[in-house]
């Protein structure tokens, strides 16, 4: 698992572009980012890093409170980007209700997951995993599967 440690905001976001780069469409259903780390670890700015790379021009903040938020893409692999902030779930059967396996089943959808150790039962062994930890103000470390 590569281990990079990011000195400011826009490493964080370099890195994020990087990663999105090497992605392909997953083989049978959407492909997954999967973010784990504390709070404030990095996880929102690594999504807005992934946005930017996907021509996406609006703010890009954690969408906590409204669990999901889809962008369309356009001239991309993935038709879709889809951020899901599962930090005020109690369970994966939280995030079936929100319509999930419907999304999960398209293969031109990318999804990033903030939270995703509270709904890790119902996802697939496929997904991508990076986590992200908070060394100071400025630093972070983040590992990756891709």
């Amino acid at each position: 698992m590569p281990k990079v440690t990011t000195n400011n905001l826009n490493e964080t976001k370099v890195l994020a572009k990087e990663i999105v780069n090497k992605l392909g469409l997953a083989a049978k259903g959407a492909t997954i980012l999967a973010l784990f780390g504390d709070l404030g670890a990095g996880k929102t700015s690594f999504t807005q890093g992934v946005a930017e790379a996907l021509g996406i021009a609006e703010t890009i903040s954690s969408p906590t409170f409204v669990i999901e938020k889809i962008y369309d893409l356009q001239n991309q692999s993935f038709h879709k980007l889809i951020h899901i902030d599962a930090y005020r779930l109690e369970s994966g059967s939280d995030l079936l209700k929100l319509g999930f396996m419907d999304i999960l089943a398209d293969e031109t959808n990318l999804i990033i997951l903030e939270w995703t150790e509270n709904v890790l039962e119902i996802l697939p062994p496929t997904i991508n995993k990076i986590n992200f930890k908070f060394v100071d103000e400025n630093t972070r470390e983040i590992n990756y599967e891709i």
